[in-house]
């Protein structure tokens, strides 16, 4: 199963990044040495807060909504889909939560709580999983925009963490490989996976 070997991919790199960081690491974090300073830092935390922690929260808060509004309408189809999409999104975000205190990475300077992997990555990347979760059952024809689009915005998100300093690449690309993961896993139990979508009248409850 595809979510099992995301999950594997997860442990495996965090397991080997505990200790020490990858070469690549080092040479990333060289890199972007010093910008998280000044200006252009105050700005970079800024998009990084936006899109990697009110966004995400905005977004969940939306679908709450939505699903008890399409209940209240009798759309109870609908609203069972968004419930089991936040289902899904609550089951990434314990990527940050549990495999923080679990690999005890320490973070490139000096920043609270550990590293590994990145909260707000996994934050934006749980939404985006989620809102192509969404659109699959609910919108198939916005399907691929939207995973496009919220790619590109956990990809600018794991920038902006590497910018600021406070993670290395590994943290990031850990970050979506552990949504990939659970998320993926999680979709599968509550029935968002796999196969086509089926018909309107024919979809499980």
């Amino acid at each position: 199963m595809t979510g099992v070997l995301f999950l594997g991919l997860f442990v495996a790199l965090g397991l080997a990044v505990a200790k020490q960081p990858l070469g690549i690491d080092l040479t990333v974090t060289g890199a972007f040495q010093g910008l998280w300073r000044g200006t252009f830092g105050n700005l970079t935390k800024i998009v990084s807060d936006l899109l990697g922690l009110v966004l995400p929260a905005a977004a969940v808060a939306g679908l709450l909504v939505g699903a008890i509004l399409a209940w209240y309408r009798g759309l109870r189809r609908e609203a069972l889909i968004v419930v089991r999409v936040l289902v899904v999104y609550g089951a990434a975000r314990l990527t940050s939560w549990l495999g923080k205190p679990i690999f005890v990475r320490e973070r490139p300077r000096a920043y609270a709580e550990f590293s590994y992997p990145s909260g707000h990555v996994v934050a934006i990347a749980s939404t985006a999983l989620a809102a192509t979760l969404l659109c699959r059952w609910l919108a198939p024809a916005l399907t691929r925009r939207v995973a496009v689009g919220s790619g590109l915005l956990t990809v600018l998100v794991a920038l902006t963490r590497l910018v600021l300093g406070v993670h290395w690449l590994s943290d990031t690309v850990g970050a979506v490989l552990g949504v990939l993961g659970v998320g993926l896993l999680a979709a599968a139990v509550v029935r968002l996976l796999p196969g086509p979508v089926p018909e309107r009248r024919s979809l499980p409850l």
